[in-house]
């Protein structure tokens, strides 16, 4: 059964609701070269989103009273020369900011002063951290990566991240080794919380995340043998409640090029919102996407499977 009969299925309607998030890919360029990221970012890596591409974002977000997040991602988005510009302006708009962050990025050149830029303009961190193993975290990111992750969250924590009533917000991301759905997020934040307490640092909640089968881990998958079994794990494991509440249905994408997608993981896979492809050069709102259908395949059954996965961890 494919993914959208599924949703008919169960009666889950195939539309969007309303628009209260706006995710932006800047791009990309990142530090780091993950083996499980579905954007296949690195170093390497040119594509940008430009200046031009970000004024006309923020002349469409002036117009929207229904958007009241702003996600940034990437890559790594702090690498971007328009990053900065995008969260000081969307800051004026009285829109809140979501930064996902990898932390090691903080300890690159020219990022020296960004830990106090975030949170001058109290900026929300969400940043990856896909265990509290120093040997799986090296892994999964690369060598040290572990080490220079906690010197970060230590770095932000002196700043009043994490801290209660701070108003400064820094949740941690976990996402599993290989091919398994998360544990309990519930659980495994208070296993979290237990094992850093060793180095002293604080942070607000943990996010579960399933790993997607787009790009790397596609890759992965295939290359073991596990591709079938994977998949056949996360249609097993449907959760209509965690259908009912998928990401999509509340949030819209957009790439570095100004494309608009349903969410990140279709950006990557090409799918088009609207059926099409549409541009933010097309639009006179981003209230166009409301009510409107959304593009559904079966990499749709990493948000439903389980406890469910979104960009703000678990769901059901």
């Amino acid at each position: 059964m494919t993914f959208a009969d599924q949703l008919i299925d169960c009666g889950i309607p195939e539309f969007r609701a309303h628009i209260p998030t706006l995710q932006i890919n800047m791009g990309k360029r990142c530090n780091q070269t993950c083996h499980h990221c579905h954007v296949n970012a690195g170093p390497q890596r040119t594509e940008v989103m430009t200046h031009k591409t970000v004024d006309r974002i923020l002349e469409l977000l002036g117009k929207s009273d229904s958007i009241e997040t702003v996600d940034i991602t990437g890559g790594a988005p702090e690498l971007n020369p328009a990053f900065r510009d995008l969260v000081t302006r969307t800051r004026a708009l009285h829109k809140n900011v979501i930064d996902r962050c990898n932390l090691t990025v903080l300890f690159e050149p020219g990022q020296e002063d960004t830990s106090m830029f975030l949170k001058n303009h109290h900026v929300q961190i969400i940043a990856s951290l896909p265990c509290y193993m120093e040997d799986n975290v090296d892994r999964q990111r690369g060598r040290h990566a572990f080490k220079k992750s906690i010197e970060a969250i230590k770095q932000l924590n002196r700043l009043g991240y994490g801290h209660e009533n701070s108003g400064l917000y820094i949740h941690l991301v976990y996402n599993p080794l290989g091919p398994s759905l998360p544990p309990d997020q519930e659980q495994l934040e208070h296993i979290y919380k237990s094992e850093l307490r060793k180095f002293d640092i604080k942070f607000n909640k943990l996010l579960t995340l399933t790993n997607m089968p787009i790009h790397r881990f596609l890759r992965d998958l295939k290359n073991t043998n596990q591709l079938a079994n994977y998949m056949a794990l996360l249609k097993q494991n449907f959760n209509p409640k965690a259908a009912a509440e998928i990401m999509c249905k509340s949030l819209i994408s957009v790439s570095w090029q100004g494309y608009l997608y349903d969410c990140d993981f279709n950006q990557m896979l090409e799918i088009p919102a609207l059926s099409r492809q549409t541009s933010i050069w097309d639009i006179d709102s981003f209230d166009i996407l409301s009510r409107a259908p959304i593009a559904f395949a079966d990499h749709c059954y990493g948000c439903t499977a389980g406890q469910g996965s979104s960009c703000k961890g678990a769901i059901a």
